[in-house]
Formats: structure tokens, C-alpha cells, sequence
């Protein structure tokens, strides 16, 4: 839609009236102030509570976590004691039985080999190891990896 301005020697005038742009945003502007607090409240609602059977047991207690120390050359430690890979793999089939089951908690050199690692993982699986994790350090802001 065009606007003249009242002389016809100049063209057409293209400019766009923005007053009721900023009407209806300001409109808008203070209805979201004046609802937005109303749907901040908080309702209470009581939960329900678990009604304990007279047969109910505590919880299990939690065992210390295990960990076996992997170094660069293959050498195994199983909780600071040396250790071979046959040892090791009864060790765990014992420790395995234990109810609650330790957590595995696999250390090793950061030069040591994925296969290496990969190997202590099978063993500890096939021994009957459900909870086998690494053991990382979080690298420090700005520390190169």
C-alpha cells in the first residue's frame, strides 16, 4: 500500500508506521509480567510412603571394590600382591562368589596396550565378574592429554 505525500512530483512514500508494532508488543510484554509469577507456585503434594513388610531386611552391605593394577610390560597386581594370569584368573572366580559382589576396578599405565587391557577384561568376565570399570584421571584445565 502506498502513501503519497501530498506532492505528486516525489513518489510514492515507503516507510512503514511501527507505532502499532509496538503497541501490541507492549500489550504482550505485560501480560507475560503478569502471568508469569502466577505459574511459578509451588503446590505441595504429600507423597506415599512404602509400608515395610515385618519381613523386610536392611540392605546389603557394599564389599570394598578390588582393583587390579596393569603395567606397561603386563605385570599384574591384585590389590598392591603380585600376581600371574592364572592366579588371577581363580582369584577373581572366587571373588566372583562373594554376595554382594565387589566392583573390578582396572588400573593401568597410560602407555599400556589395549590388548593387554582387553585380556584382563575377557579374564574377568569368564571368572564371573558382573562389575568390571577403568580407573581414569580427569585431566587438570589447560593440561595437554
Amino acid at each position: 500500500m502506498a502513501f503519497s505525500t501530498g506532492n505528486s512530483s516525489s513518489g510514492p512514500m515507503a516507510e512503514i508506521n511501527v507505532t502499532p508494532l509496538v503497541d501490541v508488543m507492549l500489550v504482550l510484554l505485560i501480560i507475560f509480567m503478569i502471568t508469569t509469577p502466577l505459574m511459578n507456585h509451588k503446590t505441595k503434594v504429600e507423597l506415599p510412603r512404602v509400608l515395610l513388610a515385618p519381613t523386610h531386611k536392611p540392605a546389603e552391605e557394599k564389599t570394598a571394590p578390588v582393583t587390579l593394577f596393569v603395567r606397561e610390560n603386563g605385570a599384574l597386581l591384585l590389590d598392591d600382591q603380585p600376581i600371574t594370569e592364572g592366579g588371577l584368573q581363580d582369584r577373581l572366580a572366587v571373588i566372583a562368589q562373594k554376595k554382594p559382589q565387589p566392583v573390578l576396578n582396572i588400573r593401568a599405565d597410560r602407555d599400556t596396550k589395549m590388548q593387554i587391557l582387553k585380556k584382563m577384561t575377557a579374564i574377568a568376565t569368564q571368572s564371573g565378574m558382573l562389575n568390571v570399570g577403568y580407573v581414569t584421571v580427569r585431566p587438570k584445565p589447560g593440561e595437554q592429554q
